[in-house]
């Protein structure tokens, strides 16, 4: 789709989209529209009950006294409400609604009352969340009717200042390729992503300027990864460490900051078996991965002037006669000893080698990590909030500030000495699962044991990964979770001014 920028003014024809803001009010430009039809347009408002709450739609076809096929009308709610994450909204839900109708869109932007966001960054907004909204992963599908798929081929956008919207549009593209390789690679089957494919895919990231090197099985035992690698002796796929270096900072030897992904491109459980219902979700076991690849492309897409250390710890978890073993005992990177009681507990033990490998190598301002650690999460947050935890509160602070701002939002919950006590083994320095309660923290507790008292933050993303539903920024299926957020943290914090 591509979309371009125009100076503010009302087609005669064709297909368009409105604001409309609370209590139905319309823009100087939809006002323009409805004296052209005489008034059809607030009538058809009216007649519908139209309040112009956010995201809420009315479509017009083919309105009296001119030429113009449809006008969408789309609602923005409140103006003091009307910010970045809006105007996103508002850019998906227009394509939702029109992308199969028509090959051009064109959609007006007009001062939301009350608004401080400026006209041109809402526009840009506004198309990232067009961009946002059109994904889709059908590389597979050989026999979709012509008809299901979108026929939308422009979307022009007129504004006040269409260069100033062309400009703020440029680097949130580069972020929207970010969510987009990272929603492909989630998307994947477990036969075509698996560890060696997956640093495939990350090495193309060399042409953006990104530094990738990937640690290979034998390279991992001589650094004594014991962890890690016990998760991935059953499967026939040999793991890999992908480390991603974006060095973008005005001094290249400035401590980096560093994001770790969970990256299990199958979990079976291992011989801790899982249930075969819903056993095919587990190729998206490597979301936290995913996400670090994508944040990757998106930095150095936007050219960030930070450095960035991006560390993929992928495995796949199977069942078979060489697979780690309920009790047995293995010693990880950091020299800590670990008795694995349950092999479905499987990604805290690649994040412990993948911790401690980051922090000992580069040194790090901070360390975050992302992975599809629990279910547990899910019972206490539900699919709307990530779990969030730390050992450092202002990191904590400007990740959750982060995620209000790109609504990939967060929940912190505790770490304390009383849970860290229920993951005491009686056989090794660790096991890797407490007593059944207080699964995330349990979990977190246990990672944070290899963070080695640098600031660190963990976030449990099973619950918002994947998606069964759509929504205005998000089509259903992988979320890219992750991205955005730990972009705009970047942006806002550790960027050279």
């Amino acid at each position: 789709m591509e979309i371009t920028f125009h100076e503010l003014s009302v087609p005669a024809s064709g297909h368009l989209a409105v604001m409309a803001g609370e209590d139905g009010a319309l823009g100087a430009s939809a006002k323009q529209i409805d004296r052209r039809a005489s008034g059809a347009l607030a009538r058809a408002l009216a007649a519908a009950g139209f309040k112009g709450k956010r995201e809420e739609v009315r479509d017009v076809l083919a309105p009296a006294g001119g030429k113009l096929d449809r006008v969408l009308v789309v609602g923005t709610g409140k103006g003091k409400d009307f910010d970045r994450a809006a105007a996103e909204a508002f850019g998906g839900t227009v394509y939702a609604q029109l992308a199969k109708g028509t090959e051009e869109v064109c959609v007006l932007v007009d001062p939301v009352e009350g608004s401080r966001l400026k006209p041109a960054i809402a526009a840009a907004r506004i198309a990232m969340g067009a961009r946002l909204r059109a994904y889709r992963f059908d590389k597979y599908r050989t026999k979709e009717k012509k008809d299901a798929k979108p026929k939308l081929k422009r979307l022009k956008i007129y504004v006040a200042d269409p260069a100033a919207a062309k400009r703020a549009f440029q680097p949130l593209s580069a972020v929207v390729d970010g969510v987009f390789f990272a929603r492909d690679l989630v998307s994947e089957p477990a036969n075509v992503i698996y560890p060696e494919t997956f640093a495939r895919q990350a090495k193309t990231l060399a042409k953006l300027g990104v530094e990738v090197e990937v640690l290979d099985e034998r390279r991992m035992k001589t650094l004594g990864m014991g962890a890690l690698l016990g998760v991935a002796q059953g499967s026939a796929h040999p793991p890999r460490l992908v480390v991603m270096r974006w060095r973008g900072a005005r001094k290249r030897d400035a401590k980096p900051v560093c994001f770790i992904g969970k990256g299990v491109t199958f979990d079976t459980g291992g011989i801790s078996i899982k249930p075969a219902n819903n056993m095919w979700d587990m190729k998206w076991d490597m979301a936290g991965a995913g996400a670090v690849a994508g944040l990757m492309r998106a930095l150095a897409g936007r050219k960030a002037r930070a450095n960035v250390i991006g560390v993929c710890a992928m495995v796949e978890n199977m069942p078979s006669g060489t697979a780690q073993r309920p009790g047995d005992i293995v010693t990880s990177m950091s020299g800590q000893t670990i008795e694995v009681l349950n092999t479905d507990a499987e990604g805290r033990l690649i994040l412990a080698d993948a911790l401690w490998y980051a922090q000992d190598r580069f040194k790090p301002r901070f360390m975050v990590n992302l992975a599809t650690l629990t279910g547990a999460v899910i019972i206490a947050l539900g699919h709307l909030h990530a779990g969030l935890f730390s050992n450092n509160d202002e990191l904590s602070v400007r990740l959750t500030s982060a995620g209000k701002a790109t609504g990939e939002r967060l929940w912190r919950l505790p770490l304390d000495a009383d849970y860290d006590k229920l993951i005491d083994s009686d056989a090794a320095d660790m096991k890797n699962i407490g007593d059944g309660s207080a699964g995330s923290i349990t979990g977190a507790q246990f990672i944070q044991r290899f963070a080695n008292g640098v600031p660190w933050a963990h976030l449990d993303i099973a619950g918002t990964a994947w998606s069964k539903k759509d929504a205005p920024t998000v089509p259903k299926g992988a979320t890219a979770f992750g991205v955005r957020l730990l972009d705009e943290l970047v942006a806002t914090h550790y960027e050279d001014a």
